[in-house]
């Protein structure tokens, strides 16, 4: 037996929310090396569009779908249009997320929350919920959740996407305990600070690059790939007894 065959994802079907840039397109196009037809997904549709026809370009299986994660009406779209047109759902990876506010939580007012919680949440949870029946029919399949270190520890200014965050590693242990039965696996990938557009105001700050760099144990700043090689895994069947993991990727940062 060839163990780096598990990593194979021939045959099925992922679908990758935030997928335009980022962490998400690399997680995309790792899972499409690997053989998955994958369902690039975020909001504008020009940007998917770009994305998939780059994938296709270098051989790969990838369409794009827009869809935004605050919607539920696009999501069900979302997941009825993939089952529809490329027979059924595999895998999701929940990347796509929110944090329109920074600052103190005394400051953030009830449309921040919502937000964050929607996109971060409920868009998550719903999604696999829609998937349920087809992952179920297909003899298993496998939810990904991105959440970060900090739903772990909370840092200063982003108290409220902590919370949601946190949030996200308590809903992934719950499909985890709830959807096992139906060999449906879900677990939780907590990255560290990386490299990113989302992460631009973090990056550029340098009183809080310093501190980040003072406490990881690793002295690098991580980039969107490196969190893209854990994703397949755990969307693959080399980490079939692995579900409810929350796995930190932050370079030692929460030692």
């Amino acid at each position: 037996m060839q163990i780096a065959d598990n990593f194979r994802l021939d045959g099925k079907v992922a679908i990758v929310t935030g997928a335009s840039k980022g962490i998400g397109k690399f997680i995309a196009m790792a899972l499409a090396q690997q053989g998955a037809r994958v369902v690039v997904s975020s909001r504008k549709l020009e940007a998917v569009t770009a994305v998939a026809d780059e994938f296709k370009a270098q051989g790969l299986d990838a369409i794009g779908f827009p869809c935004h994660m605050g919607d539920d009406e696009q999501i069900r779209t979302l997941a009825e249009s993939t089952i529809k047109n490329l027979g059924g759902i595999d895998i999701i990876v929940n990347n796509a997320a929110a944090n329109p506010v920074f600052g103190p939580v005394q400051d953030a007012g009830d449309d921040a929350f919502n937000k964050i919680m929607d996109v971060n949440v409920r868009g998550p949870l719903n999604l696999a919920k829609y998937a349920y029946d087809s992952m179920k029919s297909r003899g298993g399949g496998s939810v990904v959740n991105i959440s970060s270190i900090e739903g772990i520890t909370p840092g200063q200014g982003l108290g409220l996407y902590s919370v949601s965050k946190a949030a996200l590693i308590q809903l992934t242990k719950v499909l985890a305990r709830e959807w096992g039965p139906d060999h449906i696996r879900a677990n939780a990938i907590c990255p560290g600070l990386v490299e990113t557009k989302f992460s631009e105001a973090l990056t550029s700050n340098e009183k809080i690059l310093k501190h980040v760099m003072m406490k990881q144990a690793l002295p690098m700043l991580a980039q969107p790939e490196d969190i893209a090689g854990l994703a397949l895994f755990l969307a693959s069947g080399a980490s079939k007894f692995i579900t409810g993991a929350v796995i930190s990727a932050d370079g030692g940062y929460t030692i």
